[in-house]
């Protein structure tokens, strides 16, 4: 199901999500919760699959070349995997597949023959404007439809547990 076939008059109770299995009495962080990780997903299933259609690719293909894009002169894959919060091979994998088709390259460091460097190529560089573009009108479709209110309160309250999430983090570790 795409976000463009559900009603434009659709309420909270009929859209997919993951709260439909709590009972009424869960409580309301879980809710916030399981709310929070609904909403992302529908977007993010719009995203993938209007990035399968219009441009034959994938979010994380998308999202790799995007990291690149800010470090013009290359990232370390292992540096890369860290800014995405993902695994080396996870960068691996993705890496062989864009290299294979000429947007990325992989240069390996002569001080260090076990490590290399990934850089956007001079094509993987036009398409990534490409995307990126019909990526920004897509996020800016949905969110364009709530109030500068709805959007700052959003903002200050997902600064805030941002905020909580990283201290919960480093409590952890």
């Amino acid at each position: 199901m795409l976000l463009t076939d559900l009603p434009l008059h659709s309420t909270s109770a009929v859209l997919p999500d993951l709260e439909g299995r709590l009972s009424p009495t869960s409580c309301q962080h879980l809710r916030t919760w399981l709310r929070y990780l609904s909403c992302g997903r529908l977007i993010e299933n719009e995203i993938r699959s209007r990035l399968r259609r219009e441009f034959n690719t994938t979010l994380p293909r998308y999202e790799v070349m995007a990291q690149l894009e800010q470090f013009p002169h290359g990232i370390k894959m292992s540096d890369l995997s860290r800014h995405m919060m993902v695994t080396n091979g996870n960068i691996t994998g993705i890496a062989d597949q864009l290299i294979k088709d000429g947007l990325v390259q992989r240069i390996k460091l002569p001080s260090d023959r076990r490590s290399s460097i990934l850089k956007l190529t001079k094509k993987g560089l036009q398409q990534l404007h490409a995307i990126s573009a019909a990526h920004n009108e897509w996020v800016c479709d949905v969110f364009g439809k709530l109030s500068d209110t709805h959007l700052n309160a959003m903002m200050s309250s997902l600064d805030e547990l941002k905020k909580h999430s990283l201290d919960f983090t480093q409590a952890i570790y």
